[in-house]
This record gives C-alpha cells, structure tokens and sequence, in this order.
C-alpha cells in the first residue's frame, strides 16, 4: 500500500481480533517506526478479560504481538499511552498492573501518558493502550527473523 513516496506496511496478527476500520500496526517509511493501534482487552474471539488489570495485561499481550509480528519487542517501544474510564479504579489497582506490565516489558519505561476518557468504543472495555516503536533494521534476505 503506497501513501505519497513513502511505502506503509500493515501489520495484523493472526493472534488478535480482525481490525475494523483501522489497522493494529503500521510501519512508514525508511525508518521502522510501528504505530501500534489502540488495543483492549479482548482476545481474538474478542472476549473481554475480566476487569481492569486483566483487561490491562490482555492489551499488552496483543501489542506485543504486532511487535513480534513485525520484527520487534516491547523493549522498541518509545511512547505508550494508556486510556483509562477511572482514573481511581486505576490507582487502586495500580500494583497489580505494575506487576501485570512487568510481567511483558520487564523494566524498558518508555515516554508514557495516562489518560482518563469518558468512555471506550467497546461496552465492557475498562483500558486501552496503544504506542509508538522504533523497529529494528529488516532482515536481509535470506536472514531468519
């Protein structure tokens, strides 16, 4: 898919729900930088994990998947925002977050921001995390991945 003179690759797992109307990942250009789409707390039969801090760790995982689908780890992300509809259920659970976020980016803490929204598009959603990565160089033919 072609944007002008640069060339966009999208990047949808297999191991994540089918996207509609956006795409999990997208990587532009000469650098490889991956924009990683918001992703909640559904598998990919978009079964909702039970409250926040599973909903939380679920999110992760799927953004770890367009990670490692396109060449990459959690240790490439440089920006993450995380969307919250409680700021207090947050603070409340925020140890076992921290642990649920150690548990997949061991202690990479890239630029971050926590927002409290009014709601998310899906009924059940509690989080939403998406964020930005810089890609390691493509391997050359021929190279395994």
């Amino acid at each position: 898919m072609r944007y002008g003179p640069r060339v966009a690759t999208i990047v949808n797992p297999d191991t994540l729900a089918p996207p509609r109307g956006y795409s999990n990942g997208m990587i532009l250009g000469g650098q490889r930088v991956l924009f990683v789409a918001g992703q909640i707390g559904w598998d990919v039969e978009m079964k909702m994990a039970e409250g926040l801090t599973a909903q939380f760790g679920q999110a992760l995982d799927n953004i770890v998947d367009v990670l490692r689908e396109a060449g990459g780890g959690p240790e490439h992300i440089g920006r993450m925002t995380v969307y919250v509809v409680d700021k207090h259920e947050y603070m409340a659970e925020a140890k076992a977050i921290g642990l649920e976020y150690r548990k997949r980016m061991g202690k990479h803490y890239p630029a971050m921001s926590l927002v409290q929204v009014a709601a998310l598009l899906e009924d059940g959603a509690r989080v939403e995390v998406e964020c930005t990565a810089v890609l390691p160089d493509a391997p050359s033919d021929g190279d395994a991945r």
